[in-house]
């Protein structure tokens, strides 16, 4: 399906083996009527962890702890196998505010198996009083669409970012202030977003310092510097400026783009796993694998009809199982999604990802992994492998089987996709202009002749401050367009 994206500017978008995550990237499945060994036999004591694994980073915020638990050995493929079906549940600006979602997904994460990351927003973990200390580029210090936090907020939010590394998922960067727009991240040159990333990690990194009402806490059980390796651009924009700068400090990844359906490829020296363009069904477009575009495209607000709740989330779930399945059935391309932590017409579409999530997460051959799980694996395959995936286009399957398409991954034959995406450095039937599409844009019907492609419009956002209720600061920031009043930190 060939989009053309138009430019403008848009407000935005384990424990044990049987646990969260057990299954994992490349994991092989058991052989069927494999023994369990007999009682006792060849197991061995438990060993304790040194007492030097523990380790306190500066001033006590972060710790050392050792290897991540629960995180999945990457594995590669044999010649002939067939790839898992990896499927990422990311989700934007992550923090624990009134509508507790982050502790939400958690919960649902261990129920189905399913690794998630969280793109944290850094100012989450900075209090309203000491909101100078976010000096971003080209505004003034203190600036930020999405607000600050309280003392309350920043404990709960650490209490899931805890949990959530534990559980084996990833703490990613959804950046800072949220700031787009005139003299936005779309606008900031190499060194500014460098700036930026710094503060991301510095806001991790000190927010008991930053917070003396918080120096009780437990500190974060890892190096925010070796954990972070990757994020989501607010709205988004300024990517390629993020990129150049991002690869210098440690990023593997990033997912600000907009792809179809297809294996993710390198570009400008990170993999590439960005949102999709997925099924409306009863629609005749298709729109990005967020929330925020189905609500655009269904109410054009955050506040539509509620007869009309349960279709709107039940449209979105049954998109992204149409989505899944073409790529199981088919390319076996990663299914990437994103959302903000937003009760949108009445929860819809929060009901819908969890839905979704416990429909493909068990299913056989199916993996749902961090973006840092996907990546590890793609980096532990034969280069060429990958480069083979990537020939295969939406909702095609090796047309003579996977044995005989992988049995020499390096062999010949990269197919029209490739050819496309050697020439554009874009994926096969996109046009991707300057800016890629944020959560203000919406996919419009298909006009003109039969067989004529949709066309993608983008809309200008508007940012709103954080509100309190019932005393607890919701964390708010938001892509809308002026006139939907659609509000909340998406994108």
């Amino acid at each position: 399906m060939a989009v053309a994206l138009t430019a403008g500017v848009a407000g935005c978008s384990s424990g044990s083996d049987a646990g969260h995550g057990a299954a994992g990237p490349g994991a092989a499945d058991p052989a069927v009527g494999a023994k369990k060994p007999a009682a006792g036999a060849g197991k061995r004591a438990p060993e304790s962890a040194p007492k030097s694994l523990f380790r306190l980073i500066g001033g006590g915020s972060t710790a050392f702890t050792g290897s991540q638990p629960k995180r999945p050995e990457a594995k590669r493929l044999a010649p002939g196998q067939r790839p898992p079906q990896f499927v990422v549940f990311s989700w934007d600006g992550a923090g624990e505010d009134s509508q507790k979602l982050f502790s939400r997904f958690r919960e649902v994460g261990k129920k189905y198996h399913a690794n998630m990351t969280y793109f944290l927003s850094g100012v989450y973990l900075l209090p309203e009083d000491r909101r100078e200390l976010y000096d971003p580029p080209k505004r003034n210090a203190g600036s930020s669409d999405i607000g600050f936090n309280v003392t309350d907020g920043i404990r709960n939010t650490i209490t899931q970012l805890r949990g959530a590394w534990e559980d084996g998922d990833e703490i990613g960067t959804h950046f800072n202030g949220h700031l787009c727009g005139p003299e936005g991240g779309g606008t900031w040159s190499v060194d500014q977003w460098k700036r930026e990333i710094g503060q991301a990690k510095s806001f991790v990194k000190n927010w008991k310092t930053n917070d003396p009402g918080l120096e009780r806490e437990k500190p974060l059980p890892f190096d925010y510097d070796e954990e972070l390796i990757g994020g989501r651009t607010p709205c988004p924009e300024g990517r390629k400026n993020m990129v150049a700068a991002a690869r210098t400090m440690g990023f593997r990844y990033d997912s600000s783009g907009v792809n179809n359906q297809i294996w993710p490829k390198k570009k400008d020296g990170l993999w590439d796993p960005s949102m999709q363009l997925v099924p409306v069904p009863g629609r005749e477009f298709e729109t990005l694998s967020m929330d925020y575009n189905f609500m655009f495209n269904q109410s054009g607000t955050a506040q539509g009809d509620p007869d009309q709740h349960e279709y709107w989330g039940n449209q979105m779930r049954d998109g992204l199982l149409q989505a899944f399945d073409r790529s199981y059935d088919g390319n076996r391309a990663p299914l990437i999604t994103g959302n903000p932590f937003e009760s949108w017409n009445g929860g819809t579409y929060m009901r819908a990802v969890e839905e979704a999530i416990g429909a493909v997460c068990m299913k056989e051959g199916v993996r749902c992994v961090s973006f840092r799980q996907l990546a590890g694996w793609l980096d532990a395959q034969d280069p060429a492998t990958p480069a083979k995936l990537g020939t295969l286009e939406v909702d095609q399957a090796p047309e003579k089987g996977w044995i005989v398409f992988l049995g020499r991954a390096g062999s010949s034959g990269t197919g029209r996709a490739a050819e496309a995406d050697k020439r554009t450095g874009e994926p096969s039937g996109t046009t991707l202009s300057r800016a890629a599409l944020g959560c203000g844009g919406r996919v419009m019907r298909r006009t003109g002749r039969p067989g004529s492609r949709p066309r993608v419009e983008r809309r200008a956002g508007r940012r709103t401050d954080p509100v309190r209720r019932s005393g607890v600061q919701r964390l708010r920031g938001g892509c809308a367009n002026s006139a939907d009043g659609a509000e909340g930190q998406a994108g």
